[in-house]
């Protein structure tokens, strides 16, 4: 039986490794790269002589753990606190555990705000003749929808 190729994260890195190289092996931008950078949550360890980032080992970890709790869903400041917490290996993981189960209540949250979404556009989708005639129940209920919606038209927003 073949063994399969080896992954990115499997392959032995040479360094350092410019941002390109670098991307292609976390399956990240050099653009994302420099993001997170920007944003302060990652700093390459080392720069050329020119000014240019130089990548390691080290930074591709950083640079994967970043992107796995991007893949999770987690936000930028979310991350922030990941990272800070995974650096830190006298961390506490109550800590990390209460970051995960509040993001799962609010992807969870999400998940039941799309599904009530995907139940209404199925309900106009099933009234609705998909034939030539002009009358469309979906844009009607769309139409409804944002009337809905819309701030009541008659009140008086006076600041005095």
């Amino acid at each position: 039986m073949a063994e399969s190729p080896p992954s990115a994260a499997e392959i032995p890195v040479r360094a350092p490794l410019t941002i390109g190289e670098a991307a292609a092996l976390t399956g990240l931008s050099p653009k994302m790269i420099r993001y997170y950078e920007q944003e302060g949550l990652f700093v390459p360890r080392a720069r050329s002589a020119a000014g240019y980032r130089q990548y390691g080992e080290a930074d591709l970890h950083a640079l994967r753990f970043i992107r796995s709790a991007r893949d999770l869903g987690f936000s930028l400041k979310q991350i922030a606190e990941l990272t800070g917490l995974w650096r830190d290996r006298g961390r506490a993981s109550a800590e990390v555990k209460r970051l995960a189960l509040a993001h799962i209540e609010s992807l969870e949250a999400k998940a039941a705000l799309l599904r009530g979404m995907a139940a209404t556009l199925r309900e106009l989708a099933q009234r609705c003749h998909g034939d030539d005639r002009p009358d469309c129940p979906i844009l009607e209920g769309i139409e409804d929808y944002a009337r809905d919606q819309a701030p009541d038209a008659g009140a008086c927003h006076s600041d005095t």
